[in-house]
């Protein structure tokens, strides 16, 4: 349990975290409930298997409720809502199929405005993504990636980019909605979030690592990917809660790595698992990382991890989780390498 003045900055609030199962949201969960929160998770199922990792956080036999809700079902979310001071709305499909993908984002974003306005919240933050700010193909290289930058929604429909198009049009239909209802929003935008799990499942952006270490990848794309820890995600929400002055939007970034890079780090750390060497594209020139700025987030006092560790951390939590084996040590290799 933390020891400083941010565990009891929470007693007395009661705050709702939309989705609370996933990723990103297991972990807003674990910091509400670590810095004192009273915490109501909605969830489609509250009685899924796939949930019970929740129920065992510290503190949430005190303090945790699981609801049953949908996000396209006004009445079960106002029901949850009601009476918090606070809403993170973290739940949202992750698809390209843009039926699953879009209607359910917006609808349901506008749904949990709407409740927060009827509950009288004091802030809604919500979980948009990079995808909702840098899909244009007219960026020249020099400029950098920052909050103001929108991603093209024309580019994202005709290449079928159905994830980016849903978390855009998503974001802009809470922000008209806050407007329109008055109500104070702000919103989080990370990029590839990697790091430790809480819930038992694989979610995509760890699938994006795990292909790596079980030989299903044989090549690496010539890309790029920015990356950050799923702790620093979870902390940037709590930040913009709890910062009276915070406002906008907050691009959660720690670095842009090529795909390159990305397995020769895990290869350093990892030489046990067939991870790949060879580039899928090999005749372009390598594609050069995009600049970006984190600072709003670090004029909050956020400090990023750096993504070394937040690779190393997925993979080990991927070994204790069992989704992957943990290789014997071979002393002998070792000792011929020394």
């Amino acid at each position: 349990m933390p020891t400083d003045s941010s565990s009891v900055s929470g007693h007395g609030q009661t705050v709702c975290v939309t989705g609370a199962g996933g990723f990103i949201a297991s972990w807003i969960v674990k910091l509400l409930l670590e810095r004192g929160y009273t915490v109501r998770g909605t969830l489609r199922n509250p009685d899924d298997p796939k949930n019970a990792h929740l129920r065992e956080l510290e503190g949430a036999q005190e303090r945790l409720s699981l609801r049953k809700a949908d996000l396209l079902d006004y009445e079960s979310l106002k029901e949850a809502i009601n009476g918090c001071d606070g809403v993170f709305h973290t739940a949202s499909p992750v698809t390209d199929d843009p039926e699953q993908m879009v209607e359910p984002a917006v609808n349901g974003t506008k749904n949990v405005i709407v409740a927060a306005a009827e509950a009288k919240v004091k802030r809604v933050v919500f979980t948009s993504s990079i995808g909702a700010v840098y899909m244009d193909p007219t960026r020249g290289p020099d400029v950098v990636v920052d909050e103001s930058c929108w991603s093209d929604l024309e580019f994202c429909k005709n290449t079928k980019n159905w994830y980016c198009y849903g978390k855009a049009v998503a974001e802009q239909a809470a922000w008209e909605e806050a407007k329109e209802k008055g109500v104070d929003l702000v919103v989080v935008n990370p990029v590839l979030v990697l790091g430790p799990l809480l819930q038992p499942t694989i979610n995509a952006s760890i699938i994006h690592i795990l292909k790596y270490l079980t030989g299903s990848a044989k090549t690496y794309a010539n890309s790029v990917q920015a990356y950050v820890h799923v702790r620093d995600v979870a902390l940037a929400h709590i930040l913009v809660y709890e910062t009276p002055s915070a406002s906008g939007r907050y691009l959660c970034a720690e670095s842009v790595l090529h795909r390159g890079d990305v397995v020769e780090i895990l290869a350093k750390f990892f030489p046990e698992y067939p991870i790949p060497t060879k580039c899928s594209d090999e005749v372009k020139p390598r594609v050069k990382p995009y600049k970006f700025s984190n600072q709003k987030l670090q004029d909050l006092g956020l400090e990023f991890t750096p993504v070394k560790q937040c690779l190393y951390d997925t993979v080990k939590s991927l070994q204790e989780k069992g989704h992957i084996a943990v290789p014997k040590p071979q002393e002998d290799s070792i000792k011929i390498q020394s």
